[in-house]
């Protein structure tokens, strides 16, 4: 049997969280255009008879410029911590040289395994290119091509993930695919519909908090809060008459009950609170 905590690295928008889910076979992490969408740490359990798998999504690398950041790069610095392999992932458009900084910084200790993404979107010159500028690295251990969004070369991914993973126990006992609560998943799934039907800044100053996940006899009643830092972005999400919400809550509830795989009664609110992203006591409160 061989068990332990494989651990995904990269850039904002490498696609980190398209490889968790293609992996997972599940959707568990939200995914989105733009950068930043993940910000907290997402297991995934994959349990087969030979093996347990954990991974984990981590936020892509950034400088930090308030709390939120600070909050982001710490749930990175401890997925560094307790990696048995880390998987450092590339978008094989970016430039090479500045993702090599970054996986150089990480200063890794365990074996790392190069994937590089989106292969279907490039030549394959350039993939040969890629793969020789990061064999080379000294933290490198293997080179994988794969297309996150399609699944392909996944099989040749988990392979390699398996020569490297140590021997052992499971860490999780029964057919549990996260460590993480249904409440963070619905929030995450309205959160990615923000970021799906909102442009420039919003998303980026939003938060959904679940504040009612309630089991009724035919299905589950969820109330939740939408955060955002100001008036004019309140009123950007409410909408014209509430126009944009029931189409926000629309999107989301058809996600939530794929996910829950239950009819749902969804109710969504929004707040305002000047600078979250900046409080500490918000933050906790807000799950970071």
């Amino acid at each position: 049997m061989k068990a332990g905590f494989v651990n995904i690295f990269g850039r904002p928008n490498a696609g980190k969280s398209t490889l968790l889910n293609a992996l997972m076979g599940e959707k568990l992490a939200i995914v989105s255009s733009k950068v930043q969408t993940t910000r907290h740490r997402i297991k995934g359990i994959l349990t087969e008879k030979d093996y347990q798998v954990i991974f984990s999504d981590t936020p892509g690398i950034v400088e930090p410029k308030y709390k939120l950041h600070e909050k982001m790069m710490q749930a990175v610095k401890s997925s560094l911590e307790d990696a048995d392999v880390a998987l450092l992932i590339v978008d094989v458009r970016d430039n090479w040289e500045e993702c090599d900084a970054i996986f150089s910084f990480l200063r890794l200790k365990v074996p790392a395994i190069i994937v590089i993404n989106k292969i279907d979107l490039v030549k394959k010159d350039k993939l040969e290119e890629a793969g020789k500028f990061f064999s080379e690295k000294p933290y490198c251990k293997k080179v994988v091509a794969i297309s996150a969004l399609t699944g392909s070369n996944k099989e040749e991914l988990l392979n390699n993930i398996l020569e490297f993973l140590p021997s052992g126990e499971p860490f999780y006992e029964g057919d549990e695919i996260s460590d993480l609560s249904e409440k963070f998943f619905v929030a995450e799934l309205i959160r990615e519909k923000i970021y799906t039907l909102f442009e420039e800044e919003i998303p980026y100053h939003t938060t959904v908090l679940v504040q009612e996940f309630k089991q009724k006899s035919t299905l589950i009643k969820i109330r939740a809060e939408i955060i955002v830092q100001r008036e004019t972005q309140k009123a950007i999400i409410l909408g014209e008459g509430g126009k944009m919400i029931k189409k926000l809550g629309t999107l989301a509830r058809v996600d939530i009950e794929k996910f829950l795989q239950q009819k749902i009664f969804l109710e969504l609110f929004v707040k305002v609170r000047e600078k979250w992203r900046d409080n500490e006591t918000h933050l906790k409160e807000y799950g970071y």
